[in-house]
């Protein structure tokens, strides 16, 4: 884990360089995709272009601390199972007991571990597209709510579980 002056995690989700055939030859470019959270609930993605690599990788910095979302966590976890979707790309996001880890592979485990979850399990379902995967990811937290949020809507108190 990389982090920053400003305590943020950053992570390099995927590197990509393309070609575009030209007259004279193959002009190069690169695109990155990359995630910044501060391990505390709050995480962003973005996506950068440029010539050089460090350039597309400051790009999509900026760009994800700029579209940085707060996501309800509960003791490391997620607060209950939840199914992100986007373009062909489904990912299926479950709570784990303290201990298990982040079960969860490439695109999906970089956003958990800028986001702060400890534990959990994961699984990409439909493709394997990062970018698409990321953004199903995103977009599985992004729907979660907490307990207190909905029972504010609901304009009932919170209570204890019955035992």
């Amino acid at each position: 884990m990389e982090q920053n002056e400003f305590g943020l995690v950053e992570k390099i989700v995927y590197l990509n360089r393309v070609a575009k055939v030209v007259k004279g030859g193959r002009r190069f470019s690169f695109s990155a995709l990359v995630v910044v959270g501060d391990g505390k609930g709050a995480v962003g993605f973005g996506l950068g272009k440029a010539q050089e690599v460090p350039e597309a990788l400051r790009k999509a910095t900026e760009r994800a601390k700029k579209d940085m979302v707060q996501i309800p966590l509960v003791d490391g976890t997620l607060p209950y199972e939840i199914l992100g979707e986007f373009g062909a790309g489904c990912v299926m996001l479950k709570p784990a007991s303290k201990g298990t880890g982040i079960i969860a592979g490439g695109a999906v485990r970089a956003v958990m571990e800028a986001v702060g979850v400890t534990d959990v399990l994961a699984k990409a379902i439909g493709t394997n597209n990062p970018h698409n995967v990321l953004r199903a990811t995103m977009a599985g937290l992004t729907s979660l709510r907490s307990a207190e949020y909905v029972s504010q809507l609901r304009g009932m108190k919170l209570e204890a579980p019955r035992k």
